[in-house]
């Protein structure tokens, strides 16, 4: 008996998502913005360092996965880990997840329509993005189940080019495999804070899991499908990051990597198939889509989950009745995302974002600690090694991300305080 046979009653989402469809919505959420974008200040941080970065962050992120999963089988609803903090840690500390993770990944939705429009049009980036984001809004609008079929096409159109560019790289004219032998060392001027920045900066690209999680109310049966949904789609990015990441240092060497603005496309042209750098912008653009439709959809359902709770306003709160979505927040997340992206320079919303989302990820580890074996609780080692290596590669990011994101934390819990304060009175 599951709940997934179970209607949509009144103010609740109805259960559109199957397994594979949950396994696309988290790729298309991982798969897009790191590949394109993280790569080359990862190897501005960490230099040589960059495969063990990866490898560090493949294994905070493992950590994150597991945790996140075993809760989001406990509680199958909306909101991820606001959800699981409010639940097994206190208000509080749920409150304080969901609004380190809205704002840090409204920030990233910024960043990804940005990458859309320096892609697609460099001389209207802003313009481009703006539109970016009032369609994917659009589609999300309509219904989920609409907007995991857009991503299942995104998702395909991606592994192809990636798949493409590590061809190109490891086989082309001229393409030197053995050179990544020598970029796997920690490096002479790094050492291991960079590597570990560069497992921050790194990390930006493995957070899309929790997307799957915060659709917990649009999934069928969630207790088997989430946790499988999550293992599967990471253990298929991990794959995919690491061979772009050994094909892209085979031709282009840590240090030129490091220097590049387009490295996927100077990686092809440089191991002499130049033909393929306008296929590897079109996959830019595509991957960066993709990102930030599933983003959208994440952001909006952590809103409807806390203004349900009434730590945002009530009004974002309303399920609509003919498509089933939070509507109301998907607007108000679109409109903010829109005006960021006409305005701001998101240079720095890499680190800014991974400091929001590490700390999203330290509460879910913190609360899986809770969990009693009968409950379903995770080896004890995997939530202790995932909440240390959460904050370790939260301080290591560069100092103006930790400043930012820490004060953005201050003003959520000080926000926090004062409806308290003003609830008792």
């Amino acid at each position: 008996m599951g709940t997934s046979a179970a209607p949509a009653g009144p103010g609740e989402l109805k259960r559109h998502l199957g397994a594979f469809d949950a396994v696309v919505i988290g790729l298309g959420s991982m798969i897009g913005a790191g590949v394109f974008a993280a790569l080359a200040p990862a190897a501005a941080a960490g230099g040589s360092g960059l495969l063990l970065g990866l490898a560090l962050a493949a294994v905070v992120a493992y950590c994150n996965a597991t945790s996140s999963a075993r809760l989001a089988a406990r509680y199958p609803q909306s909101g991820g880990t606001y959800v699981y903090g409010r639940e097994r840690l206190g208000d509080f500390w749920g409150y304080l997840a969901g609004w380190g993770f809205v704002v840090g990944k409204t920030a990233s939705c910024a960043a990804m329509a940005l990458t859309v429009g320096s892609y697609v049009w460099p001389d209207r980036a802003h313009a481009i993005a703006v539109a970016a984001v009032v369609a994917l809004t659009a589609v999300n609008y309509v219904g989920v189940q609409k907007a995991a079929w857009l991503t299942r096409a995104v998702v395909a159109v991606v592994l192809a080019v990636l798949a493409a560019v590590v061809t190109a790289c490891l086989t082309g004219p001229a393409a030197d495999p053995g050179r990544w032998a020598v970029s796997t060392g920690t490096g002479t001027g790094t050492g291991w804070h960079g590597v570990l920045q560069a497992a921050g900066f790194l990390f930006f690209a493995f957070a899309g899991y929790a997307r799957i999680a915060t659709l917990g109310e649009e999934v069928r049966d969630p207790q088997r499908t989430i946790p499988r949904a999550i293992r599967t789609a990471l253990s298929i990015t991990l794959v995919v990051y690491a061979a772009v990441a050994l094909a892209v240092l085979a031709v282009l060497g840590p240090d030129q990597l490091a220097r590049s603005a387009a490295p996927l496309a100077d990686a092809v042209r440089a191991a002499g198939v130049p033909g393929l750098a306008p296929a590897v912008r079109v996959g830019a653009a595509v991957a960066s889509l993709g990102s930030l439709l599933a983003l959208i959809l994440g952001v909006s359902r952590t809103t409807l989950a806390m203004a349900r709770d009434r730590h945002l306003p009530h009004v974002l709160a309303a399920v609509h009745p003919r498509f089933q979505v939070p509507h109301r927040a998907e607007l108000a997340v679109g409109a903010i995302v829109a005006v960021l992206a006409a305005t701001a320079d998101v240079r720095g919303a890499i680190g800014f974002s991974s400091f929001g989302v590490l700390a999203y990820y330290a509460v879910a580890n913190t609360a899986a600690w809770t969990l009693t074996p009968a409950e379903g609780r995770p080896p004890r080692a995997v939530p202790a090694l995932g909440t240390a290596g959460c904050a370790a590669l939260a301080f290591a990011l560069p100092p103006a991300s930790v400043l930012w994101g820490a004060a953005v934390l201050a003003l959520g819990a000080a926000a926090y305080g004062v409806r308290k304060v003003s609830a008792r009175g």
